[in-house]
């Protein structure tokens, strides 16, 4: 792709490094974005720069959040002693779109996969086990897209969990195998939280 200006190129390259963006994609935004009054362009590049600095992380669970305790943990109406496992935030913005849930979460921040050179010492995992040692939780709900990287993690915290006493159990298969949990429809998301199954026999039927 050949660019008439330096400035124009350079742009288009950042913008491509967005996941899903190809360079024909990035052109049209960044022409779009050319087009548009600066005031326009300066709050997009003010919000992204105030996200990135002033972002926090739930100390419970890892959501994203503009205070130190999201404002899923910190309300008195949700069930404390259940707790949905997910991959990121984008599963947790999922899951309550469907209403279906009142329990809390705790966001991994990604799947166990070799292949990547992710292990179970990047994700946080060792914080999950301290809340379940803690003796508050007394279910745990595996909810990480139905891939065999998903499958080895939820296998893997279970293995770290078997000496405690807490209940694991795992969406419905509602799931198609493969499909990634933000692509599920609300209804089939919903359901698969409350038709939830034991973990254990989620693993005699693989």
């Amino acid at each position: 792709m050949e660019f008439s200006s330096k400035l124009l190129e350079n742009a288009v390259y950042e913008m491509s490094q967005l996941p899903g963006i190809g360079k024909r994609t990035a052109l049209r935004l960044v022409l779009h974005l050319l087009k548009q009054p600066e005031e326009r362009t300066q709050n997009l590049s003010n919000a992204l720069l105030k996200l990135k600095q002033d972002v926090n992380y739930c100390k419970n669970c890892n959501n994203i959040s503009d205070t130190e305790i999201c404002e899923i943990c910190a309300n008195p109406k949700r069930d404390k002693s259940l707790v949905c496992v997910v991959e990121d935030v984008r599963d947790v913005m999922a899951i309550e779109n469907t209403s279906q849930y009142q329990g809390l979460y705790h966001v991994l921040g990604g799947k166990i996969s070799p292949m990547e050179g992710v292990g179970p010492q990047d994700l946080n995992i060792a914080s999950l086990v301290k809340r379940v040692e803690s003796g508050d939780v007394k279910e745990l709900i595996f909810a990480l897209s139905s891939t065999m990287e998903g499958d080895t993690t939820n296998f893997y915290i279970y293995k770290q969990l078997e000496r405690f006493n807490v209940v694991t159990s795992t969406i419905a298969r509602g799931i198609s195998v493969g499909d990634e949990l933000e692509y599920a429809d609300e209804v089939t998301l919903g359901r698969s939280i409350l038709n939830r199954v034991p973990f254990e026999n989620s693993i005699k039927a693989g």
